[in-house]
């Protein structure tokens, strides 16, 4: 049935005789999915049809079609001069929309929907910074999945997700949209989040097209100010930036999105290296790429180019084939083609690439979704995942005295602060429908439902931001009658996410003097951290006893924190980036190369600072638990191997018994990093090469195995076309349950 409609659609169109072969630019020999429905389609297509299908213009979320204001939108869809619309959603609007651009074009071909899916659809997960320190990449693929099935139910067909951006900058808002400042890590989890999203086919109507974004070093912005300036070198490029995209599209993702900054002078948008030479041509990447919001119209404000068709003819022959928002490519194509600007054959290209995508997600079967199966809402399932995830994902900074866990049977307990009683838990990037319906579950309530014979107290203190104080008083008051208190603090989800760059990375407005006051009561007290963000903790952290980072953890927030502070759930997150002392300090990360003077505390002249230790206040990888774990010795099944026995695919395992010493069941993540001692390029002091999050009762123990290849110990050079080079020589590898690890292997590469 669904062939047969399928053809029945193609039949409607008028597709009836093959058409030319396509003359992709970067096409492999092996056919592609669809060629021969591509091929008929395109030969029928007039060359403003096919500018149209690298058309995507903006909805609003809570128009309808017919409001009048959508009348642009709706009238390009029945020209058929265009391929995509985002933020839209919902069945009924999806569906209107559709059956314009099916029903009423010539071609009737169908639109793609995107949306910003980024950490939940209605049922909100944590931020992704968050779902990354739970060290556990089946967090991520849990929200992609029911992220998938609530948007793709409600008409959504793509998501621009996940973000995978590395990054050591945490003044750059969209830190939160990452997976921090490691390549291993990040790539582990995008690949996860690509495989939740689009399943083994993005056709069924439980799955969605994902995107890898943003291509590339969008992370690397100077200053951590979004949209800046990326100057790279190329080893720097391929052995940082780009691994976690290659792994995404290893897992199959279908689209790629071109990022905002220059690379090295050159604005991704209009970079034939990146978009072509690597990710086409090297990669052989088939899906389409489509530019950021106005990105190739943004390339005349880079001084790159010179006006609007200027800008649609270098981003189309760079490798841009779709373009958001922005008209250019629809506007000045056909006379760029007549001028000799940009060949029929590429135009042809990126058309192809895109209705192909059209083909694979069915909606050449079916363009249309079953409004009385729309998911209206978070499912109790799924409710119950995003609590998981949230709790999963937090990290225990600081625990002196053992005040973490509460006792749930406590007499009196105090919340105070400005996050206690917010709902303002969600983070950055969410659908704003789901925001409105469904906010996040407040702390106080859950604190409140998880010790019910308690007498909680609440008094707000201070403000999310601001200088007023006379809320502190009450907050000390109610701190010093309780037996313990809670201090819920952090940032806005506002001051996080894209344009949201902070100069000062402390705690907004009043929130440290409200920290300050609770320690001067001197009744014991945890604060909970609730950011989008490493923030500089360092001006109260000696005054707190207990410090738990919390993160943006989403619709569940309140539950989520609750389970972890009362020990339903024993902490097991690690920290994805490291937490700076100061701005001072930035960039600080583990992952740095050394210098020819690396710092020694007895000596001036090494690479420091007078006034600031070289280490961050909390490094990566660091985390702890309620319970205490041994790391055994480590060991090699094999102390050397051949360099040409690694290049065929051979291996080395390295294995490490761990045990949990204490008196409850927890979680430990085992860490792996690798140190080249030297190399024809100079390597980082680590890198994470693996890691694995065990769960154990107390007492309990196991071995913990990891696979060391060619790709664990190699590195890419500064040739720009690409050399991957393994170099004979000795490898130190440490492991232990951060970046400090000691326990240290030494391996030789023959």
């Amino acid at each position: 049935m669904p062939e047969l409609r399928r053809r029945t659609l193609l039949s409607a169109i008028g597709v009836t005789a093959a058409a030319s072969a396509l003359a992709s630019p970067h096409a492999s020999a092996r056919p592609k999915p669809y060629d021969s429905d591509v091929r008929d389609l395109l030969a029928r297509m007039t060359l403003e049809e096919k500018l149209g299908q690298l058309q995507q213009l903006p909805w609003s979320y809570d128009l309808n079609p017919g409001s009048g204001s959508t009348k642009a939108v709706e009238d390009a869809a029945r020209a058929g001069r265009l391929g995509s619309v985002l933020s839209i959603f919902g069945a009924t609007t999806t569906n209107a929309l559709q059956r314009i651009a099916v029903e009423e074009s010539r071609l009737g071909i169908p639109l793609l929907f995107g949306l910003d899916v980024i950490h939940g659809f209605w049922t909100t997960f944590p931020i992704p910074l968050a779902q990354a320190a739970s060290f556990d990449p089946e967090v991520t693929r849990a929200d992609a999945e029911v992220s998938a099935k609530e948007a793709r139910s409600n008409g959504v067909h793509w998501t621009f997700s996940p973000m995978m951006d590395v990054t050591r900058e945490p003044r750059w808002g969209r830190i939160a949209e990452g997976s921090g400042e490691d390549p291993y890590l990040t790539a582990e989890f995008a690949a996860a989040k690509v495989r939740g999203y689009q399943g083994s086919g993005y056709g069924a109507k439980d799955r969605v097209a994902a995107c890898a974004k943003h291509f590339v070093a969008y992370g690397g912005a100077e200053g951590g100010r979004d949209y800046n300036t990326v100057d790279v070198s190329e080893s720097r490029l391929r052995n940082l930036y780009l691994p976690p995209f290659k792994a995404a599209l290893e897992a199959g993702a279908a689209t790629v999105m071109a990022s905002f900054n220059t690379i090295s002078g050159v604005p991704a948008h209009g970079n034939t290296h990146t978009l072509t030479d690597i990710l086409k041509k090297e990669w052989g990447f088939e899906g389409f790429v489509v530019s950021d919001w106005a990105g190739v119209q943004e390339l005349i404000a880079h001084g790159f180019a010179e006006d609007g068709a200027d800008a649609a003819r270098l981003a189309l022959n760079a490798g841009v084939d779709m373009e958001m928002t922005s008209t250019n490519l629809l506007t000045h194509g056909t006379s760029l083609l007549r001028a000799g600007r940009v060949r029929e054959r590429r135009i042809d290209d990126a058309v192809a690439r895109v209705l192909r995508l059209k083909h694979e997600l069915g909606l050449f079967d079916d363009p249309y979704v079953d409004a009385s199966a729309a998911i209206t809402g978070p499912s109790a399932a799924a409710r119950g995942a995003a609590r998981a995830a949230g709790a999963r994902g937090m990290v225990l900074l600081k625990n002196d005295k053992g005040v973490l866990p509460l006792s749930p049977k406590v007499n009196s307990l105090a919340l105070v602060g400005p996050f206690a009683d917010s709902a303002d838990l969600l983070g950055t990037w969410t659908v704003p429908a789901a925001a409105e319906r469904f906010p996040a579950v407040k702390v106080l309530d859950a604190v409140r439902a998880a010790a019910p014979d308690a007498q909680v107290t609440y008094a707000r203190g201070v403000g999310p931001d601001g200088a007023d104080v006379s809320g502190i008083d009450a907050a000390v008051a109610a701190a010093r009658a309780a037996d313990v208190t809670v201090v819920v603090v952090g940032e806005p989800a506002a001051l996080s996410g894209e344009a949201a760059a902070r100069g000062d990375l402390s705690l907004p407005g009043a929130q440290e003097k409200l920290i300050a006051a609770v320690a001067g009561t001197g009744k014991p007290f945890a604060v909970v951290l609730v950011n989008g963000r490493p923030l500089t903790v360092g001006d109260w952290l000696d005054s707190a006893p207990a410090v738990l980072e919390a993160w943006h953890p989403g619709i569940e927030a309140g539950h989520a924190i609750a389970d972890v502070l009362f020990g339903t759930v024993n902490p097991g997150g690690k920290l994805p980036v490291s937490f700076p002392r100061t701005v001072g300090q930035l960039p600080v990360h583990y992952n740095h190369e050394s210098t020819g003077r690396p710092y020694a505390a007895d000596n001036k002249f090494t690479s420091t600072y007078l006034d600031l230790p070289p280490t961050p206040q909390f490094p990566f990888g660091h985390g702890l638990s309620y319970t205490t774990f041994e790391l055994g010795t480590p060991s090699l099944n094999r102390a050397s191997i051949p360099a040409a026995a690694l290049r065929e695919g051979d291996t080395v395992q390295v294995s490490v018994p761990v045990r949990n010493t204490g008196s409850r069941a927890g979680d430990e993540v085992v860490q792996l990093y690798v140190h080249d001692v030297a190399a024809s390029i100079a390597q980082p002091v680590r890198r994470l090469r693996g890691f694995k999050r065990v769960a154990l009762d107390a007492g309990a123990a196991t071995t913990v195995r990891f696979m060391l290849g060619a790709d664990d110990l190699g590195f890419w050079t500064n040739d720009p076309e690409g050399e991957f080079r393994l170099e004979k020589g000795t490898f130190e590898l440490f492991v232990g349950n951060s970046s400090t690890a000691r326990a240290r292997l030494t391996l030789k590469v023959e």
